[in-house]
């Protein structure tokens, strides 16, 4: 099997293990659904890949996915260099993402916390701060969610074993998720 056989094989894999996980995919959509109704915003994290993942899913909803509406508010965490590089200076890498959080949201605000590993620590302490500030926890993890799938009220993990294949699978997500988004708008 040459590379391109072997990734597209993977791929498949990884999307067959995302049957399993359609009920998790609507609960997570519905969660910021949620969030968005009732005046919160969603604020995204993760690192990497991860981190594009948050922009990319933050700007389909203050730009707009397929359908024309109004812009939603969401803010990518990952964006501001010098609040990354300040807080990471003064306070610690696994702090940058909890410290925005403590700036930025309040109740009812919804953060989507993506980790392939379900391990990565600034998100983990991401998690644990928006818990406290008492916001909903939407993972969109992989593996096997690591230690943030516990933490997160909803959450969707890819159960594959490459990063490429579970970032494939979490845009799609997205996509989903803001299709499901543009629906509920198209409604009201």
């Amino acid at each position: 099997m040459n590379i391109i056989e072997q990734a597209f094989f993977a791929h498949q894999a990884a999307l067959g293990a995302l049957n399993d996980r359609l009920g998790d995919i609507e609960a997570c959509g519905q969660a910021l659904i949620q969030s968005l109704a009732t005046g919160g915003k969603i604020l995204v994290c993760g690192n990497g890949g991860s981190a594009a993942d948050a922009q990319h899913l933050a700007a389909e909803l203050t730009g707009r996915f397929e359908t024309s509406r109004r812009a939603l508010p969401a803010i990518a965490l990952t964006t501001d260099t010098s609040a990354l590089t300040a807080i990471g200076n003064d306070f610690g890498f696994e702090q940058i993402f909890a410290r925005q959080l403590q700036a930025l949201a309040k109740p009812g605000d919804c953060l989507v916390a993506i980790s392939t590993s379900g391990n990565s620590q600034n998100v983990l302490h991401a998690v644990v701060a928006a818990k406290d500030l008492g916001l909903v926890c939407v993972g969109l993890l992989g593996r096997d969610g690591g230690l943030l799938e516990p933490l997160c009220d909803h959450s969707v993990t890819v159960e594959h074993a490459q990063t490429a294949r579970i970032q494939e699978c979490h845009l799609l997500v997205e996509h989903i998720w803001c299709a499901m988004i543009d629906a509920h708008y198209a409604e009201c």
